[in-house]
Order: C-alpha cells, then structure tokens, then sequence
C-alpha cells in the first residue's frame, strides 16, 4: 500500500509541474503540498489498516473542502465572458 501513496505523489507531483507552465501558482503550491504528503505518508511504512484510514480522512477532507468552495466561494460564468 505504501506503493499507492507514493504513485499518488508522483502524479500529483507531475500536475503541480503542469500547472506551474500553465502559470496557476495557488493549484502549483496546492498540489507541491499534496506530493509532500503522500510521498512523506509512502516512506512511513503504516500498516494496511492505516493506509486506509488516512486515504478515508483525505477523501473526507478533499469532498467537504470542494463542496465549501464550489458552493460559497467559487463565482459562476456562463458561456465565455471574461
């Protein structure tokens, strides 16, 4: 399982590469500190049982923390005004 968490790590460590050349720097140091995280929980060597609570508290805190920000702080647009 710790193979998981260190997948997860590189791939979020490849979107935060991509959106630093698309000049996004927040979604850049969101995702730097994703990779830290799994790549620091990857090395710790938990076991299985504890894989799987801490990736349920991150899917618990990732939903709650998107469904906050999709519905009180993001600012709809419709069709392509700018």
């Amino acid at each position: 399982m710790d193979k998981v968490f260190k997948t997860l790590g590189f791939w979020t460590g490849i979107f935060a590469i991509l959106f630093y050349v698309g000049d996004m720097m927040e979604m850049t140091l969101f995702f730097l500190a994703q990779t830290g995280f799994f790549i620091l929980i990857g090395y710790m060597k938990l076991t299985e049982r504890m894989y799987m609570y801490v990736f349920a508290a991150y899917l618990v805190l990732f939903f709650v923390g998107f469904t906050y920000y999709t519905t009180f702080l993001l600012e709809p647009t419709f069709g392509n005004q700018h």
